[in-house]
């Protein structure tokens, strides 16, 4: 089985759409007196994000093209770079950037196993853009 792999012409997500949340692990198990109890249900926890990314006319036709053909409507699993890693610069104990020996920034590389998630995309216009917003379940 091959898995797919986001378009890198595709901008990086929202700062300001981003939600994330772990999977609830666990089995609530009831007492006949005080509190609730848990115990873990499976250890293959994944994550939920939620996120939005605008999109020119052409990007448009890009995501469409991977959602609708690509991924079969979202049922494929794909390889997307984490937003939250991907591209951003190693720091120092000063939180100062490493630097290469040409003097550019060193950057951290990181991918994430998805498929899309429960919310499905959804579109709105924003002046000539196109605002996609959509979730991604990105597996353990």
């Amino acid at each position: 089985m091959t898995v797919l792999t986001w378009p890198t012409e595709l901008p990086r997500p929202e700062r300001n759409s981003w939600n994330a949340s772990w999977q609830d692990p666990r089995q609530k198990r009831r007492g006949e007196t005080g509190g609730p109890r848990y115990r873990r249900r499976f250890s293959a926890v994944s994550k939920m994000v939620s996120l939005s990314v605008l999109l020119s006319r052409a990007e448009k036709g890009i995501f469409d093209r991977f959602l609708k053909q690509d991924t079969d409507f979202g049922s494929r699993l794909f390889w997307m770079p984490d937003p939250t890693t991907d591209g951003w610069a190693l720091l120092d104990e000063a939180f100062a950037p490493l630097l290469d020996e040409a003097g550019g920034p060193l950057l951290m590389s990181a991918q994430w196993l998805c498929v899309f998630g429960d919310d499905f995309a959804k579109e709105t216009i924003v002046g000539t853009d196109f605002r996609m917003t959509f979730s991604v379940v990105v597996l353990p």
